[in-house]
């Protein structure tokens, strides 16, 4: 074996060592449980819980997400086959999540040696006399960069929350994706042809990863940015020219998608109706993003137990420049950091490009679409830009400067202090990480961690209070039935809170058989009258509604009906939202005519989604409305897309007279 072939199978180890440490580190939160949108996407969601693997079943796995009018089918068939082989446990589904992890710590290596060599080859370094070592270094610092990447404590809710599988499978995409086109890239540039690989890596990857959360859309721009900061968009290794095929590459698969999206986008955000839902306008929000971007970069670097809270519902929106101050101060920071993409793009390559992967992760997430504001799961892709900028600078003896056409290496400055400082961080992300796995190992410990985290966190000290009540199966003389009372009613008071704690109190005590206090009554109507309700608020009633549809509560018909109709008071209300109500008045109130006319209406609200037509036929059918569930049905088979409906199809013409 060659010196060379050895350095290279020495980084390889050092991989395998790396995958290891990362799987120590997360295996203590394997065992923990379900969390916040785990609900809703998984374990609520009978979709994704097929009874068989035949095609309708897949089809209507791929297609049952809530999260999103993209459905992410790769993401929730992969849920499913989890259900399939495992039933609904947690563990299996973290496992999974463990092992893509893992691989996009491979492909991160992958890609920042890749990234390492192409720009050593572009500044023309490799010496003969130094090329082993220079090579030697690349692959330990490749191997730097994916081990702080794969135990960075902001990458933890991408592995141990299970429903974030969307965005750490979309990445696997988006990291194959610029493996390719470096590929492709470096051929074009030594004459071999790598055209077409560009092409293909660009676009498929793009396309599949879609298919498990839009993020993947950016991989053109992170390409882009490649080309840009890497390649200079030559025709040739040793030429200056410009390769017109790869800017005409980007025109068809960035600037002309980017500029219909726009069209498609910009009229709806700036419609009235975008932000009803939400407690900030879209200045508010831009403004916000400014302060939570560079907000974030503390939170990758050097995190604190306080920021990686994961629920930041108590987070204050900036409403000017100066309120808070803070706001100009980051709006500044980030333009400081945009002029040194540009400013380094020459002499240091890999920062301006790690800055560049940063700042443009967040264009999709923190500008103009009506999202939430804050998620830690965000930073998957862009926490590796930052790596790219700052672990390279702490642990290289040497740099690169690519000023002139030749090359000099340079010694860098402090190289003891630096080694240090890289030496502390790798040591204090392993350890927060491993400290915040161990208490996602456990659903008490866990609520208790994040509560204490964030004590003016609505969305925290519910959970506390919520994991409590779990912990009492309802048993009124538990120690935790006394303890859920305190977080709740908490959560309940804290501003911006969501009915949850409400709806908590009242589904707790209805269940025990326990008074119902007025007061969480007239809490929970005057939310709902005060803003257009929510995912959350909506969750609740319908909670509240099957509680007693099922006989387990005996709640007052009068409050729930307040709360409807308070709920329902709002402007455009959601086609779940009628959903429910219309379940309420069929089974509660007993009111059939009320229950069809509010169906109708969520059909009209939401037409693509067939659990409401399935509802209205049924109800059609009980009524004796005969030929009307008849054409209700047939639009239902319009929507009968691979087969997804043929059971609940078959079941609903089985029970139409003969004509």
């Amino acid at each position: 074996m060659s010196h060379f072939s050895r350095l290279r199978g020495h980084s390889s180890w050092l991989m395998v060592i790396a995958l290891v440490l990362c799987t120590a580190v997360y295996w203590p939160g394997l065992s923990g449980g379900w969390l916040f949108d785990d609900y809703p996407n998984i374990v609520d969601n009978r979709g994704v819980q097929p009874s068989d693997a035949s095609i309708s079943s897949l089809a209507r796995a791929a297609l049952s997400s809530p999260a999103s009018d993209f459905k992410r089918p790769l993401a929730s068939l992969s849920f499913a086959a989890n259900y399939l082989t495992a039933g609904l446990d947690p563990y299996w589904m973290k496992l999974t999540n463990l092992l893509i992890h893992l691989l996009n710590g491979l492909l991160v290596f992958l890609l920042a040696r890749r990234l390492l060599d192409a720009i050593e080859a572009s500044a023309k370094a490799k010496a003969a006399s130094s090329g082993v070592r220079q090579h030697e270094r690349n692959g330990l610092l490749a191997v730097l960069i994916a081990t702080a990447w794969m135990v960075l404590p902001i990458n933890l809710t991408g592995v141990l929350y299970v429903v974030q599988r969307m965005e750490s499978m979309a990445n696997a995409f988006v990291l194959l994706g610029l493996l390719g086109y470096i590929g492709g890239r470096e051929r074009m540039l030594a004459g071999r042809g790598g055209l077409v690989l560009c092409a293909l890596s660009v676009i498929a990857p793009t396309a599949l990863g879609l298919l498990a959360k839009e993020t993947a859309v950016m991989l053109p721009l992170y390409a882009f940015m490649v080309e840009w900061s890497v390649f200079g968009f030559h025709r040739a290794a040793a030429s200056r020219n410009r390769d017109a095929r790869v800017l005409a590459l980007f025109t068809l698969t960035l600037l002309l998608p980017m500029l219909a999206g726009l069209t498609l986008v910009v009229p709806h955000v700036l419609s009235p109706a975008a932000f009803s839902t939400r407690d900030f306008t879209l200045g508010q929000r831009l403004l916000s993003e400014a302060r939570i971007v560079a907000g974030y970069i503390d939170w990758t670097l050097l995190p604190t137990p306080d920021a990686l809270s994961f629920y930041h519902d108590d987070f204050h929106v900036s409403t000017s420049l100066l309120s808070p101050w803070t706001t100009l101060v980051s709006l500044l920071a980030l333009a400081a950091l945009a002029w040194l993409v540009f400013a380094l793009r020459q002499r240091r390559p890999l920062v301006s490009l790690g800055l560049a992967f940063f700042l443009g992760c967040h264009l999709l997430t923190g500008t103009i679409l009506p999202l939430e504001l804050i998620y830690e799961h965000r930073n998957y892709f862009a926490s590796l830009g930052l790596l790219l900028a700052v672990v390279p600078a702490l642990a290289s003896p040497r740099h690169a400067d690519k000023s002139s056409a030749a090359t000099h290496q340079r010694p860098l400055p402090m190289a003891l202090p630096r080694y240090v400082a890289l030496t502390g961080l790798m040591l204090f992300w392993i350890a927060s990480t491993a400290l915040t796995a161990y208490a996602w190992g456990n659903p008490l410990r866990l609520a208790a961690e994040l509560a204490g985290r964030a004590p003016e966190s609505p969305r925290a000290q519910y959970e506390l209070g919520r994991i409590y009540v779990i912990y009492s199966h309802y048993d009124r003389d538990s120690p935790f039935t006394r303890l859920a009372y305190a977080p709740l009613e908490r959560a309940m008071q804290l501003p911006n809170s969501s009915i949850l704690p409400e709806q908590a109190l009242i589904f707790m005590n209805a269940r025990m058989g326990l008074p119902l206090k007025d007061a969480w009554w007239d809490s929970l109507i005057a939310k709902l009258k005060a803003r257009p309700p929510g995912v959350q608020d909506e969750s609740s009633l319908g909670t509240l509604t099957q509680c007693a549809r099922e006989g387990a509560c005996r709640l007052p018909k009068g409050r729930m009906v307040a709360a409807f109709l308070a709920a329902l008071s709002h402007p455009n209300p959601s086609p779940r939202l009628l959903a429910t109500y219309s379940d309420y008045a069929w089974n509660i109130l007993d009111d059939r005519a009320l229950a069809l006319r509010v169906i109708e209406q969520a059909i009209s609200a939401g037409p693509m989604e067939p659990a409401y037509r399935i509802t209205a036929v049924r109800m059609l059918l009980a009524s004796g409305q005969f030929e009307q569930a008849r054409q209700a049905l047939q639009k239902l088979e319009a929507l009968n897309f691979a087969g997804r409906l043929d059971g609940s199809i078959a079941e609903l013409r089985s029970r139409l007279p003969s004509s």
